[in-house]
């Protein structure tokens, strides 16, 4: 299978709470619902071809929970994204999920990084992480993720649960395409590539030196 991760954000990387005031108010956060004024036609078709073409799916634990308070209890005929999350295998880590009521979950626990790695291995399709911050972190810091797909709306929230921290492992990305929407939302796929290089006693005017005779060429 391909991991792909796919996670709505804002400009400044808040990815919580997107879609209703009472979504995650975790933290004292009070400024859910910020993404579904923004989403346009493009970007719903591009969520609805995401996710009605998932082979599977496997989350966080709150990620997990709130998918099933909403997408779980709505009929698939309704959608793309209702008919894919409420037919195909759920999977999702945590240490202490036991009974999990939405129909074809299995928790995975243990070795969760060989669990996804059979996964990856043996089936086909692709694997599609829907949010879950802390579970991407994870599978990048693994080397896990085979895509990265970010949405990034055009707006700054200034508060909430960030995509990534103020600190963690680094990453190079290599951008495969990029499509900007009518209503300003950035399509982002990337492919990670393992640790970035990093510029060692570079004199300043030389970069903009070379900035400079970049543009004039």
């Amino acid at each position: 299978m391909k991991l792909t991760t796919t996670t709505n954000v804002s400009v400044d990387g808040v990815m919580q709470g997107l879609g209703g005031s009472d979504e995650d108010r975790s933290g004292g956060f009070d400024r859910g619902g910020w993404a579904i004024p923004l989403v346009d036609a493009e970007t719903g078709d591009y969520l609805n071809q995401v996710y009605g073409g998932a082979a599977a799916f496997l989350f966080g634990r709150r990620t997990y929970e709130i998918f099933a308070r909403s997408w779980g209890v709505t009929d698939p005929s309704t959608s793309p994204i209702a008919a894919g999350l409420n037919s195909r295998p759920k999977y999702v880590v945590s240490t202490s999920l036991a009974d999990p009521q939405w129909a074809g979950t299995t928790v995975l626990h243990g070795d969760v990084a060989s669990a996804v790695g059979d996964l990856r291995a043996h089936q086909d399709g692709t694997l599609l992480v829907p949010g879950s911050g802390a579970l991407v972190r994870w599978l990048l810091a693994n080397g896990l993720v085979d895509q990265l797909d970010l949405l990034i709306y055009p707006v700054v929230i200034g508060q909430g649960t960030r995509l990534f921290p103020d600190s963690g492992p680094d990453l190079a990305l290599d951008l495969v395409n990029s499509r900007t929407t009518s209503r300003g939302i950035t399509i982002q796929t990337y492919r990670p590539l393992g640790r970035p290089e990093y510029a060692t006693a570079v004199d300043p005017e030389d970069v903009m030196r070379d900035a400079t005779s970049g543009r004039r060429s």
